[in-house]
């Protein structure tokens, strides 16, 4: 997949060009429709798929005081947006400067000029330009006149309750550690992304050496809890991996009390000497175990550590 950051990164003579847009925060199934509509709306004429989307969720610029924590970071989106079939993606650094650009300008520049649109997608309620003042409307009053066509696409909703598929439920739904839900939205597990980085080394003093992940770590924490789950070695640079069954501890170990901030750190089954510092992991959760709790000594969190290890084997056998 080819990467922009800005109209002028784009080649002249890019397209003809199918253009979803949006924030595909989380890539989920309602966003992954989307995409599809767009590859088979390509299909036919050869044309590229095209994601338009932002290094940022927009309301960190316009509204930082109710943006919400992002569900995947700038580096996991790319990915989901490969796997999903994207040709290319414009990921735009959404800043005021980007904020201040009016509807008009944006559909010119960036969509037809840059990328050659013949088609574009979005959502019913997508909004766009300065004062979020461009709608579906306005895209298919331009189109007619630029000679793109614009398809506004319904929402994805779930069988069970008619819940419009976003990222605001999935977000819901891992801070209460129910990831096998959320993953279900998701279409694949859910996942954080990071460094692996030097901790207390406590886990290997009781017989369980984790990797602990950087605070700097890309993706939506779930609940504190321990979860059945993958680690995906990706090295020191960015590639294709080794995946490794896991058990995963989100938290801030309270039976030490030592720890000021919740960590992410996941044991990798019957592994005992794999070195992964430096390398960039992904950790995907599967399964919820149990909640966080304190225990009585050494001696009882060791048998619940095997327990849990245990646990984790069963289920992701």
């Amino acid at each position: 997949m080819i990467v922009f950051h800005d109209p002028a990164d784009v080649p002249a003579g890019f397209g003809p060009s199918v253009i979803a847009i949006g924030k595909f925060d989380g890539v989920h199934a309602g966003h992954r429709a989307l995409i599809e509509r767009a590859r088979v709306d390509a299909a036919p004429t050869g044309a590229a798929v095209v994601a338009v989307t932002f290094d940022r969720n927009p309301l960190r610029t316009l509204r930082p005081e109710i943006c919400p924590d992002d569900l995947v970071g700038a580096t996991q989106k790319l990915q989901l947006l490969e796997e999903a079939g994207v040709d290319a993606t414009l990921m735009l650094r959404f800043d005021s400067e980007l904020a201040g650009i009016p509807a008009a300008e944006f559909v010119e520049r960036f969509l037809v000029q840059a990328l050659g649109a013949r088609t574009v997608l979005v959502g019913r309620d997508f909004r766009f330009g300065r004062g979020g003042a461009g709608d579906p409307q306005l895209l298919a009053d331009m189109g007619a006149t630029l000679g793109f066509r614009v398809d506004a696409v319904d929402d994805i909703r779930s069988i069970d309750s008619e819940r419009r598929v976003s990222s605001t439920w999935i977000r819901e739904l891992l801070s209460a550690g129910e990831v096998e839900a959320a993953g279900r939205l998701l279409g694949r597990p859910h996942a954080v992304w990071g460094e692996v980085v030097h901790g207390l080394k406590r886990g290997r003093e009781l017989g369980f050496p984790t990797a602990n992940l950087s605070q700097e770590l890309e993706g939506y924490v779930p609940a504190d809890g321990i979860y059945a789950g993958w680690l995906i070695d990706e090295g020191e640079r960015l590639r294709p991996g080794t995946r490794y069954p896991a058990a995963i501890s989100v938290g801030t170990n309270p039976t030490f009390d030592d720890v000021p901030q919740r960590q992410v750190e996941a044991y990798v089954l019957d592994e005992t000497d794999l070195d992964l510092y430096g390398h960039r992991v992904e950790v995907q959760f599967t399964a919820r175990i149990r909640g966080m709790v304190a225990f009585d000594g050494i001696d009882a969190l060791k048998v619940q550590m095997a327990d849990d290890v245990s646990r984790v084997r069963t289920s992701l056998s």
